[in-house]
């Protein structure tokens, strides 16, 4: 059964600004790994016939320096508000089962580290992205508005292959302290949209 989400998106990573990774999966990260966290906050949407309107959902992953190479290790946060419908219908639109854009990466994810109800909360105020997950995650990121740029339009990256789409907002971490599944890192960069639109 077909199913669609819209929502917004936020992300921070360990690699140093700008990602290389965002650049291309096949390109190696900063260090000798990638960690990131990506964060969708769902406004509307259904699966299968279940309303996931207004569920948010966390995903954190520790790949290799190339993440092409697969093995990733991937945990995911659902909000502790989701139903047990709910919570099954969005795992496995995240862990690619029923299609779409992350039914491209599962694949790559060698181990699966769980799957946790936690309170999620995501705030956009202008440039700045917030997001707390229970007392696991903690990150701040700020959109990029080059120095020049009178118009106050921060820079985007266009035509790359992410998950959430092809035409992203660059950002960089303001706050960052994530310990989340036996991962650990410092996020430093970021990506954020107000927009995403999945479907299958």
């Amino acid at each position: 059964m077909a199913w669609n989400l819209k929502g917004s998106y936020v992300e921070t990573c360990s690699c140093e600004l700008m990602c290389p990774c965002n650049l291309s999966l096949d390109h190696g990260a900063t260090y000798d790994f990638c960690r990131v966290t990506l964060v969708f906050n769902i406004r509307e949407g259904e699966i299968e016939g279940i309303d996931i309107g207004g569920r948010k959902v966390a995903a954190i992953a520790d790949t290799p320096k190339v993440m092409t190479e697969g093995n990733w290790r991937l945990g995911v946060f659902v909000d502790d508000q989701a139903t047990d419908e709910q919570l099954d219908k969005l795992v496995r639109v995240f862990g690619g089962q029923l299609g779409g854009p992350m039914a491209a990466l599962a694949p790559l994810v060698g181990e699966m580290l769980g799957v946790e109800r936690a309170a999620i909360e995501v705030r956009d105020d202008g440039l700045r992205h917030s997001v707390r997950v229970g007392d696991a995650i903690d990150f701040e990121v700020e959109d990029i508005v080059p120095f020049g740029v009178e118009t106050g339009r921060p820079v985007r990256f266009d035509g790359m292959f992410h998950p959430v789409g092809s035409n992203l907002t660059m950002a960089e971490a303001r706050r960052s302290r994530i310990s989340a599944f036996g991962i650990q890192y410092e996020g430093k960069t970021g990506l954020s949209t107000s927009e995403f639109s999945w479907s299958a």
